[in-house]
Parts: structure tokens; sequence; C-alpha cells
């Protein structure tokens, strides 16, 4: 009988193996933003779920949300435990009833050979204990402890153990028709080319002031990563002066390959100052200069085709503390962003119709269009702030990135990424007790000049 909540069969499945999933279960980010990505937790219900203080806290408020959230609820359960890489638990819970009552006289087996002489585990004896229960899940009390990370976390309930490496999530092919028409083109293979920059290491006479950035390595690697799957040919250089970065660049907008794709991709990942990146000599790169060697004028095989730069640097080295929220909106409004230059529109056909011998006048297109770029930290009028870098497992801002593309840029157009991305980077919170850094805040911001929807309708092909 289907019930407004979790089908009974599925209701069952989880109560009869509650105390494995107590015992076993790892609730991390990714976890709940699978559940997310499917519409069975809310922000709020997932805000809740990280907020408590134990790992086996947040996978008791799961369990007790999870009947309530639907026929689907159970399925999507299932799905995001193999993304999680917890296909024992999934198998645990698809399994048939039979198989579960096999499963119990083992355990009992088991147990006699334990009391013999051979030990026991604790799991193993509650999968049995519980499997009758009446009770909807056992009592906290009863929950073991849970296996043991490899590394604690450096933020404040944020991060998983290291970047996600879910597969990028595929476009149906239902959503690529309904809404490739008011988007731009994007069916190539390779849906472009990407070109990844990345300075980590920085010469100690030239540029002594510039530490090594430690974990940008890890940010390269992800980027690399993500944009492959998502059907981008990668380019990757790492550790390039100021004129290696421009001649790299030029190298890559003179790309004649340009012409038959649908987009590119350009990561900047160095430090910083605000309207510039450092090149390993410590010499600046002006953005100015990078965003003009894709414009209209300078790049016409990219005309019309949506052009995606992300900046992970500082853009001045005030670090945000952050300020206590006193009243009002639990989210804030954010400060408004424009495409600085974004160019002018022509001057109109009479100017174009003075010039009668010239034939058919050519359509003119601003200087700069079809851009957006997002930047890993904030600029304001009177202060621009520092990017935030785990040593271990990257930049917040790459992480974020990462996260969003691979589950959500099946559905979700880069605008609306950019947008998850600064919420999330805005709960984040640095971790480093008795340091500078403890409790210290991050805020992205994009600018954009699209003019439709930019949709990256991952690992779908029209069939023509």
């Amino acid at each position: 009988m289907l019930e407004c909540g979790m089908l009974k069969r599925d209701r069952e499945a989880l109560r009869r193996h509650s105390a494995v999933l107590c015992d076993d279960l790892v609730v991390d980010e990714l976890f709940i933003q699978s559940l997310q990505a499917e519409a069975i937790l809310t922000g709020n219900m997932a805000e809740k779920i990280m907020a408590q203080q134990t790992s086996r806290a947040r996978s008791w408020q799961l369990l007790l949300l999870l009947p309530k959230r639907g026929p689907n609820a159970f399925r999507s359960f299932c799905s995001a435990l193999q993304v999680t890489e917890q296909q024992h638990l999934c198998d645990l819970l698809t399994q048939s009833p039979e198989n579960d009552g096999r499963e119990t006289h083992v355990d009992a087996e088991e147990e006699a050979e334990g009391q013999a002489g051979r030990p026991m585990e604790r799991t193993e004896k509650k999968r049995e204990r519980f499997v009758n229960s009446s009770l909807p899940f056992p009592t906290q009390e009863e929950i073991a402890t849970k296996r043991v990370r490899t590394h604690e976390s450096m933020e404040f309930s944020l991060d998983a153990d290291s970047p996600i490496n879910t597969p990028v999530l595929p476009c149906i092919p239902d959503f690529y028709v309904s809404h490739c028409k008011q988007s731009y083109r994007m069916n190539s293979s390779p849906r472009g080319f990407a070109l990844v920059i990345s300075n980590v290491t920085f010469d100690s006479c030239a540029a002594p002031d510039l530490d090594p950035r430690k974990g940008g390595e890890v940010d390269d690697e992800v980027l690399r990563k993500v944009f492959t799957e998502l059907d981008y040919i990668v380019s990757t250089h790492r550790d390039l002066t100021a004129q290696s970065m421009r001649a790299c660049i030029k190298t890559f907008c003179n790309r004649t390959e340009h012409r038959t794709v649908d987009s590119c991709v350009v990561c900047l990942l160095s430090h910083g100052v605000e309207g510039a990146i450092y090149g390993t000599d410590g010499q600046l790169l002006p953005l100015e200069w990078v965003f003009e060697a894709f414009d209209n004028a300078h790049c016409p095989l990219l005309q019309n085709k949506p052009k995606m730069f992300f900046i992970q640097a500082c853009r001045g080295d005030e670090m945000d503390c952050g300020v206590e929220q006193i009243d009002g909106p639990v989210r804030t409004c954010s400060p408004s962003c424009e495409q600085r230059d974004a160019g002018r529109e022509g001057q109109g056909d009479a100017d174009s119709r003075q010039r009668g011998d010239m034939g058919t006048p050519r359509i003119k297109l601003p200087q700069r269009s079809d851009m957006i770029c997002g930047f890993a930290s904030l600029k304001g009028q009177r202060i621009c702030t520092a990017a935030m870098r785990n040593t271990k497992r990257g930049s917040w801002f790459i992480q974020e990135i990462n996260t969003a593309l691979r589950l959500h840029a099946r559905d979700t157009h880069l605008a609306d990424i950019l947008v998850q991305v600064n919420s999330r980077i805005k709960e984040r919170e640095g971790y480093a007790p008795g340091t500078a850094h403890h409790r210290c805040k991050e805020m992205s911001e994009f600018t954009s000049s699209l003019c439709k929807d930019l949709y990256l309708f991952p690992k779908y092909q029209p069939q023509y």
C-alpha cells in the first residue's frame, strides 16, 4: 500500500538493519549533498544533521528523518550509499527478507563459535539482536562507535576526508531537449578546451615573500579530473613565471581547434592581489589582460561561445574574521556583481547604412561578452579579502566548485552553480584553535556577461 511516507517494505528494511546502520554508516558532506540533489532533504534538514556533534548522532538524525521523506527516499538513500562507497550497506538493505533470516542464523552460529574462544564483533551481535525488534530504531545508548576516519576534518563540520570523486552525474535526454533551445549550444565532443595554470612553488630569491601554496597541487588535479569528465580536453601547467603565463595563455587563445568546439575553460591558481595574480618570479599578471585575450576582438574563434574562468587567488591580504549575526534573516543578501568592461552595444543599423558601398553590414558584437568568472574571494569598495586553502584537501573554493559540478551540472546552469558555491563558502569556517585562522571566513563571488543559460549537459550527446 502506497503511503505518504516511505513504503512499508523499505521502512521495515531500515528498521531491521538499524543497528548496523548506526554502527557503520558514515554521513559526510557528500552523502548529504547526494540526498539534497534528489530533493530528499531540505537545506534546513541538512544543516540540522551536519550540526550534530558526533558522526553517530548525524546518522541517528538522518535515520529518524528518512521514513518521512516519501516513497523515493529509500532508493535515493541506497544511491547515496553507492556514491559514497558504502556498497556493503546498500547490499544489506536491498537483500531479500529470506536472506535476512539466513544471515541471522549464521550470526547465531558465529556467536556460538565465539563462546568457544573466537571473539565476535559487536556489530554482528547487534545485527541479530535487532532483526525482530519492535523498536523503530535502537536507543542511542546502544550505538557503537563508528569506524575511525583516516584524517580528522580541519574545518568546522564541512570537509570530507578528501575531494569527492563520485562520477559526474549525467544529464538525461528529456532535460536536454527541454532546455537546449534557450541555452548556449553545448553538444560538441569535446565540449571545449580547458587551461589550468597552477603556481604552487615560488622562486625564493625573486619572490621571498610568497610562500609555497601547500594543497595547490590537489586543486589542479581536482580540476583536471572534473573537467575531463565534463568532456573537456585539459592542459595543466605548473609553476610558471608571469611571462610564461602570458605565453601559455596566448598559445591557448590561438588554438585553431576552438573553431569546432562550443566553449572554453580557464583556471588560474596562484597568490594574488586585487586585479592580478603572481607568477613564480613574483611578477604580476593583470587579470584585465587575461580577459582581454579572450574578448571578441582578440579571440574571434570563441565569439558567441561561453568562456568560463575560475580564479583561485587572494584579492588582498585582509583576513575575513566574520561578524556575529544579531538579527534579520538567516540568509543575507550578497553584494551585487557586474562584469567589468562587458563592452558597449553597437551604434545601430543607421550608422552602418551610411556606408552603402560596403555592402551588407556585419553584425557587431560588444568588445567583451559571453564570459563568466568565479572568484575565490570577495572584492569590495573598502576591503579585498584572502582566499582560504586547506593544505591537505586544497582550497575551499575549488573543493566547492568540484562538488557542485559533479552533483549539479546535469540540471543546473553555471550561474546557479556558482550561487550554490557562494552559499557553501559562506557556511564554511576555519578550524585552527590558537591561531588567527580559527573561525575565519571567506566569501566567493562571480561576475557574468553571459547572454543565455549555460548548461554543460554532461555525458549527453544528441543523436542526429
